[in-house]
């Protein structure tokens, strides 16, 4: 069900998980039950790779530690990170979570103050959209150990995602003072993106990239962002080398390969794009490559293909909420997903009801505000839609995508002049944005 794109955030963390092994063994007269989470078997070019057998071999020797010793903190720590990244890696959220989040809980029943683990269990949280629970924890981490850059990076992603971007930019300077890195770089550069420095964003970027290893995970999710950032902009040139460079150091990789699928549809060429994304989307468990899939199926006038990307979407979401274990400690929110989806099915009742879920949630997001500005627009209550729209503005944000929304909800409210300016220079740029939205804007652009 999950994402991840989230976040431009939690970067590199090492981790691996799958399936389940169930042991029974008796203590105290007790029969208890230890549940063990194999890896996932990886597919396409990541499965052969020297990466997946390394960590085969890293996740044998862990599981081995902690079966045979059940003080051994510093192996259930690293098994949890060697979880949480294979989670990043294969697209295996919910699996991966529950089996990091077992290990995270069993050091701190030992010690609820050991500092990763919070910071562990805090990242969890914000990866189940738990953003409440996971700043505080991370909070709770930094009381414990200030002088450490991840768990201000942490800080960093749980302030963004409930609106507080003045202590997100405070958290990454901090970072950037204890540790410039890739991680830290990162943060930098999405903060400078969504205040509307894309040059600065771009520099940043870079400079992410120059510090990872070619090949790994990280480094590639960096260096495709770079590619995003030149997309954007316009640079649609820069961006394709960026892809392609991806795809060299990290052959298959998901995201490099639904970039080139984003480019071969501003071109045009719909049934490139779809032969892109659906080769990313059989690598990798990704949302948003679905929901593109969706747009290209429509455009290229197969809308039946289209509506049944949508509607798999929207029980399959329906049914991992409900097949997900009833703990608390792995409850995912997925308002903001469903708003997506909802939307694209033309469902703007539904729409609302969960964009209005997440807003209740983090009423200071711009993201939130801009979905919930989009599902007024799409319900043809463009009073309400200028509010939110607003709200998603405050951070000067050059996001075109957000722009083009704004021209068009600001032409709903009789501003013609600001909604002719924005989607003016929005058509007149090279940045990519999806094509049913740059098609609304070239109508509404004639009418002004």
């Amino acid at each position: 069900m999950k994402k991840n794109h989230f976040y431009w955030i939690a970067i590199i963390l090492f981790v691996a998980a799958t399936g389940f092994i169930v042991l029974k063994y008796k203590k105290d007269e007790k029969t208890n039950v230890t549940t063990f989470y194999p890896l996932k078997e990886r597919t396409g070019a990541i499965a052969q790779s020297e990466e997946a057998r390394r960590v085969q071999k890293q996740f044998a020797d862990l599981v081995r530690s902690v079966r045979t010793d059940p003080d051994d903190m510093k192996s259930r720590i690293a098994l949890a990170s060697l979880y949480t990244q294979e989670a990043r890696v294969t697209g295996h959220h919910e699996y991966y979570d529950l089996a990091a989040m077992k290990y995270v809980n069993e050091v701190l029943e030992k010690d609820s103050l050991h500092f990763e683990a919070l910071t562990f269990k805090a990242l969890l949280k914000l990866s189940q959209h738990d953003f409440s629970n996971g700043l505080a924890l991370a909070e709770k981490a930094r009381a414990v150990n200030p002088d450490n850059a991840f768990v201000h990076g942490i800080l960093v992603d749980g302030y963004v995602e409930l609106g507080n971007y003045t202590a997100a930019v405070k958290e990454a300077d901090i970072m950037m003072s204890l540790r410039p890195d890739l991680r830290s770089y990162s943060r930098v550069s999405y903060l400078r993106e969504i205040h509307g420095d894309y040059p600065g964003a771009i520099q940043a970027m870079k400079l992410a990239v120059d510090a990872g290893a070619p090949g790994d995970e990280a480094t590639e999710w960096a260096r495709v962002h770079l590619g995003e950032l030149f997309e954007t902009t316009g640079d649609l040139r820069n961006a394709e080398m960026h892809y392609q460079i991806s795809l060299q150091c990290r052959p298959g990789y998901a995201y490099a390969l639904a970039g080139l699928g984003r480019l071969a549809s501003a071109s045009e060429e719909f049934d490139k794009a779809i032969s892109y994304f659906t080769e990313a989307d059989l690598l990798l468990d990704e949302l948003s490559f679905k929901e593109e899939m969706a747009d290209l199926y429509e455009l290229a006038g197969q809308k039946n293909k289209a509506d049944s990307i949508i509607n798999r979407l929207k029980n399959s979401i329906a049914d991992d909420l409900k097949n997900e274990v009833s703990n608390e400690e792995i409850t995912y929110h997925a308002d903001a997903e469903l708003a997506h989806v909802y939307l694209k099915a033309g469902g703007y009742d539904q729409a609302l009801q969960h964009a209005l879920a997440d807003y209740n949630r983090r009423p200071s997001n711009i993201q939130v505000n801009e979905t919930l500005a989009w599902v007024y627009y799409n319900k043809k209550e463009y009073d309400k839609a200028l509010i939110y729209l607003e709200a998603a503005m405050k951070t000067r944000s050059k996001n075109p995508v957000l722009l083009c929304r704004a021209g068009l909800i600001y032409a709903k409210n009789g501003k013609r002049d600001k909604a002719k300016l924005l989607l003016g220079e929005i058509l007149n740029t090279n940045c990519n944005i999806p094509a049913p939205l740059k098609q609304q804007a070239i109508q509404e652009l004639q009418t002004l």
